[in-house]
């Protein structure tokens, strides 16, 4: 027989003395606990090349970095980025192009060089570009195809609000318009837009000097795919919101494409102007949205996720029949929209669309300051998370120092969205309800107001749309 050993073997295979869990383990120094103080401990910092393309760069802990903006075909590309740990992407929104290319931070002058090639010097063979018109000819009609209405109507959207200019053109390409795309064309869009003073090249994760070499030695003077002429048909206009309705009739009674059927729904968008991001009141209308139920922050997930909004508490929580109520904040360089999105049965329409007019008009009224409170937290929270993400960070520095030339620090965001008072929202609500408004409306839209009756209920004090009578039913 063996005498029990004097120690307790734990779950993780290692050995301690027999004490209880709520005493300090013996020999274990006192743990010291990391301070935050809000502050980012690197600053972003920017360079303006001599040919007038900018390099903002945000340093950050780790291996890897996201950079960013002569290789002889794509399988090379991919190959260069394996040896390097690297994935690459190229998003477009209304206003931006994106390329950038996440990578081990050792292969730095590699990226820099593969995105100067890829921006500077795409081989746009006839090959490729047939097989993108056949990606964006399937692109098209999966969007009108899709069960989830939200690109169409956000389309449609901005077409009412800005007719026929600017943000209010189709960002997808219009199926008739597919054919006449070839390499000459992109070449003149490319030599008209792809100039180094509308360029950024922003990098998270990297030294600034070696990211401001790298571009010196791949971008300064670097002679591009579409030549040295200079740009001469640059579109330079400002925005110009105009208002209006943007109607499209459909059949959306099979639009399930799994086994679980979706009610047959009519969608409607209603939208007033807001202001661009370089202006003062964009942070009151990012804490109006938020206080909405916009900026991803909507579900029935829990408390903190949207279930305090006014969309939940005042139309979810009281209309059964309310499908959905989002809130959307688009915000460019010289102009911006303030969106409510509903759903609900054909046969409810009118009243779908009085209560986000009454939503519309009740924002100019008093806010609550716990509830205002709420939202700003919710808003600095989200921020604070996304910029948890280093491509998510790149993307912020790419975005400000294109429209800016600097950048703003977490905490200084932070510190704009806490001054917001009550006052302020109510401000730029009020002054947003004296515009016109945008309407789209897509689905079964026979119940559908008329233009002028919803511009009506906007502009009175109730948000009622004025009432209509009919000798006969």
């Amino acid at each position: 027989r063996f005498a029990p050993p004097a120690y307790r073997q734990f779950s993780s295979g290692g050995a301690c003395p027999s004490v209880p869990l709520s005493s300090p383990l013996p020999g274990v120094p006192k743990p010291v606990f990391a301070t935050v103080d809000r502050q980012e401990k690197f600053e972003t910092r920017v360079t303006t090349l001599d040919n007038g393309l900018r390099v903002a760069s945000q340093n950050k802990f780790g291996q890897f970095c996201t950079v960013g903006t002569r290789f002889d075909s794509r399988d090379e590309i991919l190959l260069t980025l394996e040896k390097h740990g690297g994935i690459c992407d190229c998003q477009t929104s209304r206003d931006t192009t994106m390329y950038a290319v996440s990578a081990d931070s050792r292969g730095l002058d590699t990226v820099v060089g593969l995105l100067a090639g890829g921006v500077l010097q795409p081989r746009l063979n006839n090959e490729e570009i047939e097989m993108t018109r056949m990606a964006v000819q399937f692109e098209l009609e999966d969007l009108n195809m899709r069960p989830d209405p939200e690109p169409l109507l956000t389309e449609m959207i901005h077409e009412a609000a800005y007719r026929g200019n600017t943000v209010g053109l189709r960002r997808f390409c219009p199926a008739e318009n597919i054919a006449r795309i070839d390499r000459e064309l992109l070449h003149s869009y490319l030599r008209n837009y792809y100039t180094p003073d509308r360029m950024v090249l922003a990098g998270v994760g990297v030294e600034h000097e070696l990211l401001v070499a790298c571009a010196e030695k791949h971008l300064l003077g670097a002679r591009p795919a579409w030549g040295d002429a200079v740009a001469v048909d640059v579109d330079q206009s400002v925005a110009q919101y105009t208002g209006g309705i943007v109607k499209l009739e459909r059949d959306m009674a099979n639009v399930s494409l799994g086994p679980t059927p979706i009610p047959e729904l009519t969608h409607i968008m209603v939208a007033l102007e807001s202001c661009s991001f370089l202006e003062g009141d964009f942070i009151p209308f990012a804490v109006l949205n938020t206080m909405m139920g916009g900026g991803g922050s909507f579900s029935a997930g829990g408390p903190g996720k949207g279930m305090f909004s006014r969309l939940y508490l005042h139309v979810l929580n009281r209309h059964h029949w309310m499908y959905s109520a989002t809130s959307y904040h688009h915000s460019y360089e010289d102009t911006g929209l303030l969106c409510i999105h509903a759903s609900a049965d054909p046969r409810q329409v009118r009243e779908m669309v009085e209560v986000v007019t009454k939503e519309f008009t009740l924002m100019a009224g008093a806010v609550d300051a716990v509830e205002l409170e709420r939202a700003k937290t919710q808003l600095m929270s989200m921020l604070m998370m996304n910029l948890e993400s280093r491509p998510v960070i790149f993307e912020d520095v790419g975005r400000q120092v294109l429209a800016t030339r600097s950048r703003k620090l977490p905490h200084e965001l932070c510190t704009l969205i806490s001054d917001v008072k009550p006052e302020d929202v109510k401000r730029v609500a009020s002054k947003m309800l004296r515009g016109k408004p945008a309407v789209a409306a897509l689905g079964d839209l026979a119940g559908l107001p008329a233009y002028e009756h919803i511009q009506a209920a906007l502009s009175s004090k109730d948000g009622r749309l004025p009432r209509t009578y009919r000798l006969f039913r």
